[in-house]
């Protein structure tokens, strides 16, 4: 294993403590419970969702048959791609799951010990640096099988896992409890947006009817206009990458839509060339502009960042330059974060599966927009209170990642001995 904790505790082969289940059965003809990837959280072992439904998604489809693995209680399924290597859960049902699950039927170890060996954190790199292929890495239970975990005495393997259920179950709550808090600051924080740019600092303000269905009423003093009246629209395109004249030391910054994922722009990871930005019919976009992400079905679609430099784009990206006497650029790329589901609805084509948004949806999109004095002084609002915020996300972020640092820890120091199981009972609330 790499960076492995050396045990306290004596080690045999996994595959002569445990046998895996290999019997598989027809899952359009079985109607036991199915487990998936996806019904199994990382780390905690909490079995999500509804286990029943969506075997498909899962299964590994042979000659149109939907197979899947059997699993009875007791049994440690553990997943074998690599991005789901910490999905491990101890079995409480008979049922079904996909063949991307290990299924581990424990004889000489304790189930919930094994999961926790499974998750203990030189078990994982192991594991990842074993895995193979490149559309979708795996392990190989031949690799796995061999491997050497600890095991001690039954009496022991019991408190370790009695031990670490208790404290995994502290520690994951706490988890738990600062997510609950970054899902608060997040909707604080668009709430706050939303209201400074739809309705400005004043609390007292006269307010009519914007006629507009996603912005609602706005002070009497704004005005509404189409983003097309007030800036220019357009989108890019992509230069062949077969031809190496378009790309080959490239000079001019060229951005595709993940730079939209942050909130302004600073800089460009590709580049083309003049020919072409000549023959490619490729825009120049201006410093100011705001680029707005037109395509995609992940999050990305309808966000919107500020560019700082002159660059060009691709086609899944929209240009808006702003005539900035009439609308700033930064409170217009608020305002689209607060329109942010209007556009996602219209990309959608009312429910169909467009999954776009059009260079024209964006110039009709309709904005509220105060006097240009009145914009730079919510900006300077919003700028003060995002800041703040976004460092209490980055305090809680860092909280959560230090409080799964000592997760780690305690099951690694467990399961090889490195804790005192006596000390800890002794020291334990009776």
């Amino acid at each position: 294993m790499t960076r492995q904790v050396a045990s306290l505790f004596p080690a045999k082969r996994l595959k002569h403590v445990v046998s895996l289940r290999r019997s598989r059965v027809d899952g359009n003809e079985d109607d036991r419970p199915y487990v998936g990837l996806e019904n199994i959280e990382s780390w905690t072992g909490k079995l999500l969702g509804n286990s029943a439904t969506d075997e498909a998604s899962s299964a590994i489809m042979v000659e149109g048959t939907s197979l899947s693995n059997t699993f009875e209680p007791g049994d440690v399924l553990f997943g074998k791609l690599r991005p789901y290597l910490a999905k491990v859960w101890v079995a409480e049902f008979p049922g079904r799951s996909t063949t991307e699950l290990l299924v581990m039927h424990p004889v000489e170890i304790e189930p919930r010990f094994l999961r926790y060996v499974c998750l203990w954190h030189d078990f994982v790199n192991a594991v990842d640096a074993s895995t193979f292929g490149s559309r979708m890495p795996r392990a190989d239970w031949d690799f796995i099988g061999n491997m050497s975990v600890p095991i001690p005495e039954w009496r022991k393997q019991c408190a370790i896992a009695n031990y670490l259920d208790r404290e995994t179950v502290r520690l994951d709550a706490l988890v738990a409890e600062k997510e609950r808090l970054l899902d608060l600051l997040a909707e604080k924080r668009r709430s706050l947006i939303t209201r400074a740019v739809t309705r400005g600092l004043d609390p007292n303000v006269s307010l009519r009817d914007s006629g507009i269905s996603w912005l609602g009423e706005i002070p009497v003093h704004w005005e509404t206009w189409k983003v097309g009246h007030l800036a220019e629209v357009g989108n890019g395109s992509t230069p062949s990458r077969s031809n190496a004249a378009y790309w080959s030391e490239g000079k001019i910054p060229w951005l595709n839509s993940s730079v939209v994922n942050r909130p302004k722009v600073t800089h460009a990871d590709q580049f083309v060339t003049e020919l072409a930005a000549q023959e490619c019919h490729l825009p120049l976009v201006k410093h100011g502009s705001v680029l707005v992400a037109i395509t995609g079905q992940g999050k990305t679609r309808g966000r919107a960042a500020v560019l700082l430099f002159d660059a060009t784009i691709n086609q899944h990206l929209a240009f808006i330059h702003p005539k900035q006497s009439h609308l700033l650029p930064w409170f217009l790329r608020w305002t689209l974060f607060a329109a942010y589901d209007f556009l996602r609805s219209i990309s959608d084509d009312a429910g169909g599966t467009k999954g776009a948004l059009t260079c024209e949806e964006v110039a009709n999109l309709r904005v509220p927009v105060p006097p240009v004095r009145e914009q730079a002084v919510i900006l300077a609002k919003i700028a003060v209170s995002v800041e703040r915020l976004d460092s209490l996300q980055a305090v809680t972020k860092n909280t959560i990642s230090l409080i799964k640092e000592r997760r780690s820890a305690l099951i690694s120091a467990a399961v090889t001995g490195q804790i005192d199981m006596e000390q800890v009972a002794w020291k334990s609330p009776r």
